[in-house]
């Protein structure tokens, strides 16, 4: 059957009907939206001749995934295209430079500690693993320093396990985690044990769902940030190990051209020199953090400059 079924009067009417196109109440912009929504699953239906068993099948498993949906997104891609999307309407709005932004994931926690000056992230021990130090400056367009800067600094342990997600329980609440105030220099530092890269959880919802694509679904090592300073428009991104063997084939499509620094590796110790170019915020929501739902603990005290 052609898709031009949908078009006939009565599954245009069931759709606006659906969609309380006709009804006062209610937000049009979410009416025109859920309309759209439900006209384009109709489609799929029909274009690719889903039967009612393959239907529920995939609404059984959309239910069961709900654990994963913060990894099944960037996963299927989602979450990159937000970020080519608003890259779009940046340049379509004239505006250009800065660090490329790239997808958060899921695996934020509010809360980390607030230091200042050269900071060890890692509170745990994690034998046989490198030494990451990172360093750099926080600029604006126009190459000054970031004054009062935030950068909010998460990443996983040697075997790929976040704190506050750690199957294991071995972790130490923000292991990993810290929120660096930076001075009038605009200069970061840090220094923790080097994080690895690691898989989706086998078996699991996101698993299954790569499995039956003919994916993989391993992330290559990464460290996560968000800078946040006033005037300036709050930045998302992360760094990728461009020596990594999945650098180049990120499951989640984290891996953005000028976001790939190779380490310098001496020993036991591995160096990432980084600059991050901040853009300028049009207004009071650049500022500010997009709403997604985030994981929060109990605040940390600030603690003294390490």
């Amino acid at each position: 059957m052609d898709v031009s079924f949908v078009k006939t009067p009565e599954i245009q009417q069931l759709l606006d009907r659906a969609a309380g196109v006709n009804e006062s109440g209610g937000s049009p912009r979410l009416k025109a939206i859920m309309r759209d929504l439900t006209e384009s699953v109709m489609e799929l239906i029909v274009r690719h001749d889903i039967s009612e068993s393959e239907f529920w099948l995939a609404m059984k498993y959309l239910s069961d995934s709900a654990g994963e949906i913060g990894l099944i997104v960037p996963g299927t891609g989602l979450e990159h295209f937000l970020d080519l999307y608003m890259d779009a309407k940046d340049a379509e709005a004239g505006l250009s430079g800065g660090t490329p932004r790239t997808i958060e994931g899921p695996l934020y926690v509010a809360g980390a500690p607030l230091v200042e000056g050269n900071v060890n992230l890692s509170v745990d021990e994690d034998e046989g693993t490198t030494v990451l130090h990172m360093t750099g400056n926080v600029t604006g367009p126009d190459g000054e320093a970031v004054e009062n800067a935030i950068v909010h600094v998460w990443h996983a342990n040697s075997k790929g396990w976040y704190s506050h997600f750690d199957p294991t329980g071995e972790q130490t609440p923000f292991n990993n985690r810290r929120r660096i105030k930076l001075g009038k220099d605009g200069r970061y530092a840090f220094h923790s044990k080097q994080p690895s890269g690691y898989s989706v959880p086998p078996g699991g919802s996101t698993d299954q769902l790569m499995q039956a694509l003919g994916r993989h679904g391993n992330r290559p090592a990464h460290v996560h940030f968000f800078i946040e300073a006033p005037g300036y428009r709050t930045l998302t991104t992360q760094i990728n190990f461009g020596d990594d063997p999945f650098a180049a084939d990120d499951f989640a499509f984290g891996t953005r051209a000028g976001l790939l620094p190779v380490p310098s590796r001496q020993g036991d110790s591995a160096y990432i020199q980084f600059d991050f170019q901040m853009q300028r915020a049009a207004d009071a929501d650049d500022e500010h953090f997009s709403s997604r739902a985030r994981a929060e603990a109990e605040p940390q005290p600030e603690t003294e400059t390490a």
